[in-house]
């Protein structure tokens, strides 16, 4: 009985033409919009995530603050020190204290000077650890070992030349940093990160003496032995450096975050916007309900002589309005699902252009849990938008509907 409704529904739209799709117009502009921004949303996410090197949640991470146009921590009044790393080393709950630098430097090859970051790699375990933490893996050739002195990695854009150098770069090749000779050993895999696609990796020492920066320490991750006690682990480490530097409670010349903090502002952002497009979708969706009204109003009207019929024939006040409600409630069907399959092909190619964009490797995909929530909302947006039409269409008059 049910299949017998949603036939003759079918029907029926399938004759009304083009004032069915124009009908639909609302609703599909609505759901498209709605499928492909939060689609888009999510592959923006994880592509910032990538851009910004999130990869656990187990690391606190401490700079000094101050105008800079590079790296975090690059260019403070007051830098953070290696006798910061020995006192943080203390700090309850701390595992492991890491320094990292990140200056910039001057490579050559091919007769073409590029400006870029270089970052350095400490020795032993700390190594490891490093390569772990920053997801850093050979594509092709090796990755530093302890006692190369001059001699570098790769980020991946070198390989591809993304840089401008005019040539690929591939291990074996001679390169100068800062006009001194480095031979390359290894290129690392594409992680769609500007920072470590385009970075050169260098041993601690090494890019000390090259650079000559000393004691100073562009950034110190602070490995934690629980994650459970990171937020306490964080307020122990400002209140040392508060004392250590000399400054009072929200005048901090430092900044100590972790990973999900640091995503916090960047996705409140994404979400703000996320929110103020949705809205607008849903306006569109409100303007196809009201188009569905007009449609199923018009269509009432249109069709008293045939609701007269089935109603003198023995159809009841129920089944007419049901046929009328579903009716209506495919046109919102209808609507949904062009608008879904629309929504998803374009977050599917946003995606990709995303990646393309940002050289992320955020893998693209398709929600079908998304899709048969926006099929069942408009579904629904399509049937409550019919209550009133069907109800009118239930309350005819027979006699009335057979004369017109």
């Amino acid at each position: 009985m049910l299949f017998d409704y949603f036939n003759l529904s079918f029907k029926n739209l399938k004759h009304r033409g083009v004032r069915s799709w124009l009908t639909l117009l609302g609703i599909f502009i609505g759901v498209a919009a709605v499928v492909s921004l939060i689609s888009l949303g999510s592959g923006l996410k994880m592509a910032v995530a990538g851009q910004f090197g999130v990869s656990s949640t187990e690391i606190i991470t401490v700079t000094a603050q101050g105008v800079n146009y590079g790296p975090p921590g690059s260019g403070a009044v007051e830098p953070l020190t290696i006798e910061d790393i020995e006192a943080l080393e203390k700090v309850n709950n701390v595992k492991k204290v890491i320094r990292r630098n990140i200056p910039v430097g001057k490579l050559e090859y091919n007769d073409v000077v590029v400006f870029g970051y270089a970052m350095n790699i400490p020795d032993g375990e700390n190594r490891e650890f490093v390569y772990e933490q920053t997801n850093i893996e050979a594509k092709t050739g090796r990755l530093l070992k302890d006692g190369d002195s001059n001699k570098v990695v790769l980020g991946y854009n070198f390989y591809v030349d993304k840089v401008g150098l005019g040539k690929e770069i591939v291990p074996g090749k001679t390169v100068l940093i800062q006009d001194e000779k480095f031979e390359v050993v290894g290129i690392t895999k594409k992680q769609g990160s500007f920072i470590f696609d385009n970075i050169v990796l260098v041993n601690e020492k090494p890019l000390e003496n090259l650079m000559g920066y000393g004691g100073e320490v562009d950034i110190i991750v602070v490995q934690v032995k629980d994650d459970g006690l990171i937020v306490k682990t964080k307020e122990d480490i400002e209140k040392l450096l508060r004392e250590r530097r000399n400054v009072k409670v929200g005048e901090e010349d430092f900044q100590v975050t972790t990973p999900d903090a640091s995503m916090e502002t960047v996705n409140s952002i994404l979400n703000g916007v996320q929110a103020f497009v949705v809205i607008i979708a849903f306006i569109s969706i409100l303007i196809g309900a009201i188009g569905i009204v007009n449609t199923m109003t018009t269509s009432v009207l249109e069709r008293k002589k045939e609701i007269g019929v089935m109603k003198a024939i023995g159809a009841t006040n129920k089944q007419i309005f049901l046929q009328f409600f579903i009716e209506s409630s495919l046109l919102g069907l209808v609507g949904g699902a062009v608008g879904a399959v629309i929504g998803s092909l374009a977050g599917y190619g946003g995606t990709l252009v995303l990646n393309n964009f940002l050289g992320a490797t955020v893998k693209p995909g398709i929600s079908f849990g998304l899709i048969f929530f926006s099929l069942l909302g408009s579904f629904l947006i399509g049937g409550l938008a019919g209550i009133w039409p069907a109800m009118n269409a239930a309350k005819q008059n027979p006699v009335e509907a057979l004369r017109g």
